[in-house]
């Protein structure tokens, strides 16, 4: 039988706080101080789960500690910090995984069986968008999310990286990139300063077009000024033999379209993915039945620890996230000189 992961110390700056997330959550301790955290021979793996600005610090002092480690995404506030994290966790042999969750979603995990499978053949295009709402509102406040130095970058560090891992998992590398972004409000409510404002340093809003080394095209959009819409994340991925649709607000389902079908029957199928022979399905309830969004995060951890218990690395992992983070650096330098940029 494999030993029971301890939930052994929660960490946050605010002793108040992080003590009642400790009672409420079931944690052994709470701390305030990261480095004597990290410090400690009880603790096995760093979960970093914080504003962006601290990820790099924090992942090369888990790794130099011997410390496993489990970062959020974006992975670091720009690529040469990201590349900073990849050699530390490297030199220290140490696993290391990027909280990429949709990858766990038994629907995304389907659309990637049928691409492998050759279902949909050769591909030919990938759309997506993620698309919120939550800042629509000029008098909401100037919070950490909406300042470059410690978000790193606004809609398209927080929203576009999803969909950009979510097509390098399904169909491969980028190639080069050409991007435009917009800052709709460009200052807000500093809730440092009573009755002033302060400057947004982040997008509001970034598109892209991009071009895959497969030959593939490729639209991007990721926003968090689409009126009306919480938290869409959507793609379309159109081949030789068919096309798949996946939409997050309606995450247990994938649509699947085959050419090979006879042409009274052709259209789009709607693929109910609950089923046990499903990815991670048969883990919660019985067939038939949904799952809802934290699952991605069970499933995500429930990976993480299988991974080490097996010795294996975990996937994604910090490589993934300089990947990423070549993409958003080739995007920002493409908005910035007006043309197609490679990745590299």
């Amino acid at each position: 039988m494999k030993a029971v992961p301890e939930m052994r110390v929660i960490c946050g700056r605010n002793e108040e706080a992080v003590k009642e997330a400790q009672q409420k959550f079931g944690w052994q301790e709470y701390e305030t101080d990261w480095r004597k955290l990290i410090e400690r021979d009880d603790i096995d793996l760093i979960d970093i789960s914080t504003p962006v600005n601290v990820h790099k610090d924090m992942a090369v002092a888990a790794a130099e500690a011997g410390k496993d480690v489990f970062c959020e995404k974006p992975l670091a506030l720009n690529l040469e910090e990201a590349n900073q994290m990849l050699k530390a966790v490297e030199k220290a042999k140490v696993k290391h995984m990027l909280g990429f969750n949709y990858r766990r979603l038994p629907a995304i995990c389907l659309a990637k069986k049928l691409i492998d499978e050759g279902k949909i053949g050769e591909i030919y295009h990938f759309r997506a968008q993620y698309l919120q709402s939550w800042i629509t509102d000029p008098e909401f406040p100037l919070v950490w999310r909406l300042k470059k130095e410690i978000a790193g970058s606004g809609a398209m560090g927080d929203l576009g990286t999803h969909i950009v891992d979510i097509v390098r998992y399904l169909i491969g590398e980028f190639q080069e990139v050409m991007g435009v972004e917009e800052t709709f409000i460009k200052e807000r409510p500093d809730p440092s300063q009573k009755g002033k404002k302060g400057k947004v340093t982040v997008d509001d809003a970034t598109l892209f077009l991009a071009k895959f080394e497969n030959g593939a095209l490729g639209s991007f959009e990721a926003t968090r000024f689409a009126t009306g819409r919480k938290n869409r994340l959507f793609f379309e991925i159109n081949g030789s033999k068919g096309s798949l649709v996946f939409d997050l607000e309606n995450l247990n389902r994938l649509q699947f379209h085959s050419t090979e079908d006879s042409d009274y029957a052709q259209g789009y199928r709607d693929i109910l993915v609950t089923e046990g022979i499903h990815p991670y399905v048969g883990a919660f309830w019985p067939h038939g039945h949904i799952i809802g969004w934290e699952h991605s995060h069970v499933n995500q951890i429930y990976d993480l620890f299988s991974y080490i218990a097996e010795d294996k690395m975990p996937q994604p992992n910090f490589r993934d996230g300089v990947r990423c983070d070549q993409v958003q650096e080739a995007v920002e330098k493409s908005i910035k000189g007006g043309r197609w940029v490679k990745v590299k």
